[in-house]
């Protein structure tokens, strides 16, 4: 599984990436905030290890903005600190999105019972959505029973659900069945 650190100070990331490869993992280094949410966007990385105070985008806005599109994959996310250790201040940040924390400095065996449990939900996740994504349509009309038991059409489930707009045509093939006068 691929690990995304995300820390401005370059000797914890260097001492938590020789942790991470010791235990397995593939991991990815950015040395902002700005660059870790780059990052999260294109390397397919799905456990990020973020420090909470970083100078431009903070892991707790990193962790906010990986959570607003619910249909980016999960990603398991830790949170480090070794200023904001605390109650108040992790209720906030678990309601904000971040699913565990780390104090600085990082203890290589906490680190890997936290990331099993990450691997763990990650995994679950991928179930639960390939579950989700099983359309339960009517094998005659087509139709997409809904959350209430009740039917709609394929264009209406899928546009109250995502940001898909249909277009509709007629392909060749049904423009021959439908309207053979027009296929001359």
């Amino acid at each position: 599984m691929k690990v995304l650190i995300a820390d401005d100070d370059a000797t914890s990331r260097a001492l938590l990436h020789g942790a991470l490869l010791k235990l397995g993992y593939e991991v990815v280094e950015a040395a902002s905030g700005e660059a870790a949410w780059d990052a999260a966007l294109t390397t397919g990385a799905r456990v990020v290890v973020s420090d909470w105070v970083m100078p431009d985008i903070d892991g707790l806005e990193l962790c906010r903005r990986l959570r607003a599109d619910p249909k980016r994959p999960y990603t398991y996310f830790i949170l480090l600190s070794g200023e904001r250790v605390g109650g108040p201040n992790h209720a906030m940040a678990m309601d904000q999105g971040v699913d565990d924390f780390l104090s600085k400095p990082i203890d290589v065996e906490v680190l890997r019972m936290r990331l099993r449990v990450g691997e763990r939900i990650v995994r679950l996740n991928e179930r639960v959505r390939t579950l989700e994504g099983i359309l339960p349509i009517c094998a005659y009309c087509r139709r997409i029973r809904d959350e209430k038991n009740g039917y709609e059409s394929l264009e209406e489930y899928v546009s109250d659900r995502t940001p898909a707009r249909f277009s509709h045509g007629i392909c060749p093939d049904c423009a021959k069945k439908h309207f053979p006068e027009l296929s001359t």
